[in-house]
């Protein structure tokens, strides 16, 4: 039995496509088919249904694909510890992660880890789709905001926290803002996604339940960074989680504002988790990687350092 046939065909069940373990493998799509065929071959039996755009798995396909994604997980953790006896991370470490928490955060977070353990390679996915883990063949998912029920073990990260910021420049010639509804005369530039434009909530102390606002404002963009570098200009007053704007907030080019609200997206806190599987975790570079995260977040986030107060010089 060919061990990276069955590989080959683990990928295109899992992702319904030939192209896709084709891009997972670094090869060909004619050489993913010509391996998932030997493989039929060998076991004389389909294992997939061929359709022009995609693929599907026959029952019995279905049944051994069940059978053998376990098996090789297991494989791939015992030749890790064979090349590594003292289970030194080794191997590619595969991370998916939103598009702007990967390129804020989690970059410079892999960036540091590997400078710590050099036998581990990374391959970084970015994307605000909801992708399934298992599916995608991730070691690792950072995930933002609420969980759908799954098998995979969610650990939390940080709560997210967010920030009402313009910069000096929008506030010298605008005023600045007292209470939310002093928002409604003023620039907000609004994040609009696939489930529409956002509303901002404010919630003060005082308040049992935050307060939705729909706010207007000269820009509105599916790209988090063009709204942030809009408001750093001096066009208007952004609503973001400090993993965002958390430099700019550092270094002045953006002020805070409201501080005494507590501010969302959504009604409720939302929460950053790290997805993996158990039989992943127990593999020396997730497990490290899992441990270098918790070591870094700690209590305070590294994204929430802006907002600690400055220490004064001892005499």
């Amino acid at each position: 039995m060919d061990l990276n046939a069955l590989r080959t065909f683990e990928r295109v069940a899992a992702t319904g496509s030939f192209t896709n373990a084709a891009r997972h493998f670094h090869v060909a799509v004619s050489s993913v088919s010509r391996q998932v065929g030997a493989l039929e071959k060998s076991l004389g039996i389909r294992l997939l249904y061929r359709h022009t755009r995609a693929v599907t798995l026959t029952e019995a396909g279905r049944q051994y694909y069940e059978q053998i994604r376990g098996t090789l997980e297991q494989l791939d953790q015992a030749t890790e510890a064979l090349k590594s006896p003292a289970q030194a991370p080794s191997g590619i470490l595969h991370i998916n992660s939103p598009v702007a928490f990967g390129r804020h955060q989690v970059v410079p977070l892999l960036r540091g880890f590997q400078q710590r353990c050099p036998g581990v390679r990374a391959e970084l996915l970015l994307t605000d789709a909801l992708t399934d883990p298992v599916r995608e063949g991730s070691d690792i998912t950072f995930r933002v905001g609420r969980l759908a029920d799954s098998s995979l073990i969610a650990r939390p990260l940080a709560p997210m926290h967010y920030v009402a910021a313009a910069a000096p420049a929008y506030l010298a010639s605008r005023g600045t803002p007292t209470t939310p509804e002093a928002l409604r005369d003023h620039d907000c530039l609004l994040y609009q996604g696939e489930m529409g434009r956002q509303r901002w909530y404010f919630q003060h102390p005082d308040d049992e339940t935050p307060t939705a606002f729909e706010l207007t404002g000269s820009l509105y963009s599916n790209d988090a960074d063009s709204l942030l570098q809009a408001a750093i200009l001096g066009q208007g007053i952004v609503l973001f989680p400090t993993w965002l704007i958390d430099e700019a907030l550092a270094s002045r080019q953006l002020v805070p504002l409201l501080r005494q609200w507590r501010c969302e997206v959504v009604p409720e806190q939302r929460m950053i988790h790290v997805l993996t599987t158990d039989g992943r975790l127990r593999t020396p570079k997730v497990a490290a990687f899992m441990d270098y995260l918790q070591e870094t977040i700690g209590d305070t986030p590294p994204w929430d350092d802006w907002q600690r107060p400055e220490k004064t010089p001892s005499s």
